[in-house]
């Protein structure tokens, strides 16, 4: 790994493992995401306070972060994709496209331009649509050239969802062979931090880390009821993630800083579920 990636690295997993807080959710088009997002001043600010290893955004708002002064201010994680998949609906056209596409840095001058440590896209495998991963392939393998020449780390988002009629929208598909396997092209692409899914079973995803061979940050996906957040989070900790990806968790909640300490504690502490649990109800 060149050396300038490695120090952006150390951005995040100074501590070796990492919690980064996901607020990117303005570019998914997606009314029930942006609840709690409404001023994203506010919410950055409570965030950097509540000291996260890292906090995910996109371009036109990475300058609340990073215009913050001071060295100990949580490092930013990129979004440079775009896509519908997370509407309710089916649309006629399923897309991905990079943000920012300009030659001759695809998708990542914004990156660059904010001193993001990480940058991440999507590699979305839905039922029927082939289209939408190849556009997503085609994204990838653009990106992680300059990933390479430049020295910013390429996190993967493999993310294998069930048909959108089974539940109002293309939901998690928590079946470890299909995430073992996305995982495992995602590798093969050249990602320096993988960003999973969770196996239905927390005790499956051993396997997906085994097939990452680099750092498996588990995503949240949606709002669930927090003590159960904890104990999967810490039961997917003892299966060999390096950390995790929350947002909805996070921010939909009426105490983040509470929900963050929690985490912290599991992801760092190797607390369990009860006594992050506990440490939030302190809050």
């Amino acid at each position: 790994m060149r050396i300038n990636k490695k120090v952006r690295m150390n951005r995040l997993f100074g501590r070796a493992r990492c919690l980064d807080v996901a607020i990117d959710h303005g570019v998914c088009n997606e009314p029930s995401f942006l609840e709690g997002l409404e001023d994203m001043a506010g919410v950055v600010a409570q965030l950097v306070a509540a000291g996260p290893d890292a906090i995910q955004m996109n371009y036109g708002q990475a300058d609340l972060l990073q215009s913050l002064p001071g060295k100990d201010k949580p490092a930013l994680v990129m979004r440079i994709d775009m896509g519908n998949p997370y509407n309710k609906t089916r649309h006629r056209s399923m897309w991905a496209i990079l943000q920012n596409e300009a030659e001759p840095l695809i998708g990542a001058i914004g990156a660059l331009e904010m001193d993001a440590a990480c940058v991440v896209v999507n590699l979305f495998m839905l039922p029927d649509e082939p289209d939408l991963f190849r556009q997503c392939v085609h994204n990838i393998a653009r990106v992680r050239a300059d990933c390479e020449r430049y020295g910013l780390p390429l996190m993967i988002e493999p993310l294998a969802m069930l048909p959108n009629s089974e539940r109002g929208g293309y939901m998690v598909d928590g079946d470890p062979e299909k995430i073992v396997t996305l995982t495992r092209l995602a590798s093969e692409m050249g990602a320096d931090i993988i960003k999973a899914d969770p196996t239905t079973d927390p005790n499956d995803f051993h396997r997906v880390v085994a097939a990452a061979r680099c750092p498996v940050l588990v995503r949240g996906g949606g709002r669930e009821d927090l003590r159960a957040v904890f104990d999967k989070s810490a039961a997917l900790m003892a299966q060999g993630a390096a950390g995790m990806v929350y947002g909805r968790n996070i921010y939909q909640h009426s105490n983040p800083r509470a929900v963050v300490r929690g985490l912290m504690a599991i992801i760092h502490e190797n607390a369990d579920g009860a006594a992050a649990w506990e440490l939030y109800q302190q809050e």
